[in-house]
């Protein structure tokens, strides 16, 4: 059974958000167990401080142990500081108080435990056969050493698996490498374009399959919020809790406008530290990109393409997907999982085998910090934050030009169907 509460029209009081909080923790039989959380890093909007004040008010004194694990997927490490930040309390040798406050290390394969095996007859199905593989299905291992696992994370329209959320928080937050990389790579054969903002779709049911070999009970806080506030709060099993967020998600997170624009610049919050995470600047605008158009990434504080994976970018640069699709062999031994966000951030296009030309819906220019060299050697055009002022560009919609604060989390749609729906099967 799911509880919570949720609006398309106003936001939850803290008093609100701890009643249903209350009343999920009560329901559980939690006496004397050890507890662990799953929660999201500092790149999502997320009142994780009010959520650890109540976790931390509703179970000290019940529960033999009450952690927290770091769903970071491949980001980096957080910091002391950056953890004191995303919890609201000091944070000294990842600990808050008696809590510990775990981060995931991907990169280290000691992290990992195999909890099974989805074979490939399976995969097939799921994936309507663009996809035929066994996928082995690891996880960190730390979830052994406790009783219950509990995710706690917002739930946004995704490039991805559709939206954001529930399971997600297990594939890829804490998962191993193949896994991760499957789910991505199946993700941009369907493209960020038709998959975002979508329902449910084969990379959720890959990652729902996965989460059934999880060998101890899995609860979820589901959140839907805004840089208003929060709008939705939603418990239950895991799946269940996020498709009551993800329907409110639906309502509250996606701007429909009445034509595309030939030029869309996206601001994005600090939130986001390299290109890698604030490429969702690019993500959620493309739908409203006209064919020929323009997307510029702004943000001035980013001086990195990717923290883990910019050596491997540097190498295969931004891309179509069938740029990679149609030279498989060239590039099949690079992790899939950062292929696909190269395709991510390049959206929609076309390879010509025979004359080596790669033709691009729309261009995707970077004003950030990443030098013009840079830029270039990996497909893409750059302009001098210095010399660009976004503020000089607002108020010229009826010019086709769009300005987005705070962008990234917010998907654009049209409100009709145009020629941007003719999208690559």
């Amino acid at each position: 059974m799911t509880i919570g509460l949720g609006y398309q029209d106003q936001y939850l009081d803290e008093n609100a958000v701890e009643q249903v909080v209350q009343e999920a923790l009560s329901n559980l039989e939690l006496d004397g167990k050890r507890v662990l959380f799953l929660i999201p890093d500092g790149t999502r909007s997320m009142p994780m401080p009010l959520m650890f004040t109540l976790f931390e008010k509703h179970l000290s004194g019940r529960v033999a142990a009450l952690d927290y694990l770091v769903a970071l997927g491949t980001h980096q490490p957080m910091s002391d500081e950056q953890l004191s930040h995303l919890v609201g309390r000091q944070v000294i040798n990842g600990k808050a108080g008696v809590s510990h406050i775990f981060n995931h290390h991907w990169e280290t394969p000691e992290t990992f435990v195999q909890i099974g095996l989805i074979p490939s007859e399976e995969i097939g199905r799921i994936s309507d056969g663009r996809l035929v593989e066994d996928v082995p299905v690891r996880l960190n291992r730390l979830i052994l050493d406790y009783d219950h696992l509990i995710i706690c994370g917002p739930v946004f329209p995704h490039e991805v698996v559709g939206f954001s959320g529930g399971n997600k928080y297990f594939f890829p937050g804490i998962a191993g490498q193949e896994i991760i990389n499957f789910t991505h790579w199946l993700g941009a054969l369907i493209t960020s374009f038709e998959i975002i903002g979508s329902g449910y779709t084969p990379v959720r049911a890959v990652i729902d399959r996965a989460a059934s070999f999880i060998p101890k009970p899995v609860h979820c806080f589901s959140l839907v919020v805004t840089h208003e506030g929060l709008a939705g709060i939603f418990f239950g099993e895991a799946r269940e809790a996020w498709e009551k967020a993800a329907a409110l998600s639906a309502q509250k997170h996606i701007v429909y406008v009445e034509k595309p624009f030939e030029k869309v610049i996206s601001i994005m919050p600090e939130l986001y530290d390299d290109l890698w995470t604030a490429a969702k600047g690019m993500y959620k605008m493309e739908p409203v990109i006209a064919d020929g158009g323009e997307v510029v990434i702004y943000a001035p504080n980013i001086t990195e393409v990717s923290y883990t994976h910019g050596k491997i970018i540097d190498e295969i640069g931004y891309h179509c997907r069938d740029y990679f699709t149609k030279q498989w062999s060239k590039f099949q031994g690079y992790p899939h999982g950062v292929i696909a966000h190269s395709t991510h951030l390049r959206g929609m296009g076309t390879y010509d085998e025979a004359t080596g030309v790669e033709k691009l819906r729309i261009k995707v220019t970077l004003a950030t910090g990443i030098p013009k060299e840079r830029c270039e050697k990996i497909g893409l055009g750059y302009l001098d934050p210095s010399s660009f002022d976004p503020q000089d560009w607002i108020g010229k919609e009826k010019q086709g030009i769009l300005v987005v604060p705070r962008a990234g989390e917010m998907l654009y749609r049209l409100k009709v169907n145009s020629s941007l729906a003719n999208k690559e099967k």
